[in-house]
């Protein structure tokens, strides 16, 4: 059997990282992508891993990286986007900026990959798109974190919607929802939405900032068990479409299912009050 090859946006560190490492030692060859490949000194261990210079948000760079992994390895099998960042803080105070930061690196971003990779799945007959999402793209955790689940949301109406249209051309989606790991650089990946002249909503940010800042590792989820989440829909092992993973999302969505949307929402808010 052919090799097979895996592309994977944000790879510097992280989910993104382990995932390349993963199926490097699968003895897949990995077109791993990072923003500053210069500065990368792990990945370059393995002979099976190339580095791609690629911020997603940035059009020329998608469309040099995804020529350039297919130039280096002649077929892709099967795509990660994983590259992703979140804004917290209230709506009102986010810069028009970061409004379309959050939007063009969690949502605009896997388009512009999804859309480049699509004429060669076509041409090959067929490839896969693991979109990593989470359980934040299916209902709200919180508070303050309403951009982010914008884009979460975003996302998995995005790649459902595009099973109807690939589907027939044998490109299979996938969603992988997760709740955090340890090791991904969460408070490091976070922007929050500050303005000095309005303090409205400074009690709920110092508690939410309080508790992101103070918790140990114990409510992530260990990362290996996300890779192998992904490596069981590469692999084919597993076929679901979508796929949570962890404890902590598991147990909201349950709560979410078993309560009307009012009492639910309610629910979550008092948790923080």
């Amino acid at each position: 059997m052919p090799t097979k090859t895996i592309f994977i946006t944000g790879t510097s560190t992280g989910l993104g990282k382990l995932t390349a490492i993963h199926f490097a030692k699968l003895g897949w060859n990995v077109a791993a992508t990072m923003r500053t490949p210069e500065n990368e000194t792990e990945l370059t261990a393995y002979d099976n891993i190339k580095l791609f210079k690629l911020d997603v948000t940035n059009l020329d760079e998608v469309n040099s990286a995804v020529d350039d992994a297919i130039a280096a390895f002649g077929k892709i099998d099967v795509v990660v986007n994983n590259a992703g960042m979140g804004v917290y803080g209230a709506l009102e105070l986010a810069l028009e900026e970061t409004i379309d930061w959050q939007f063009a690196v969690n949502v605009r971003g896997p388009i512009n990959v999804i859309r480049k990779f699509l004429p060669h799945f076509r041409s090959v007959g067929g490839g896969m798109f693991i979109n990593i999402s989470s359980f934040m793209g299916v209902t709200t955790a919180v508070p303050l974190g309403s951009l982010y689940n914008m884009s979460k949301f975003a996302l998995e109406g995005l790649t459902e919607g595009l099973y109807y249209e690939l589907k027939p051309l044998n490109i299979e989606l996938r969603l992988i929802e997760q709740g955090g790991s340890t090791g991904n650089n969460f408070k490091n990946n976070i922007r929050w939405n500050k303005d000095g002249n309005i303090t409205d909503y400074n009690d709920l940010m110092d508690k939410i900032m309080a508790l992101m800042n103070n918790r140990d590792n114990s409510h992530l989820d260990d990362p290996q068990i996300i890779v192998d989440a992904i490596a069981a829909q590469a692999t084919g092992e597993s076929v679901q479409f979508r796929t949570v993973v962890g404890d902590a999302g598991k147990n909201l969505l349950a709560l979410r299912k078993s309560l009307p949307i009012e009492e639910y929402l309610e629910t979550i808010l008092k948790g923080y009050l």
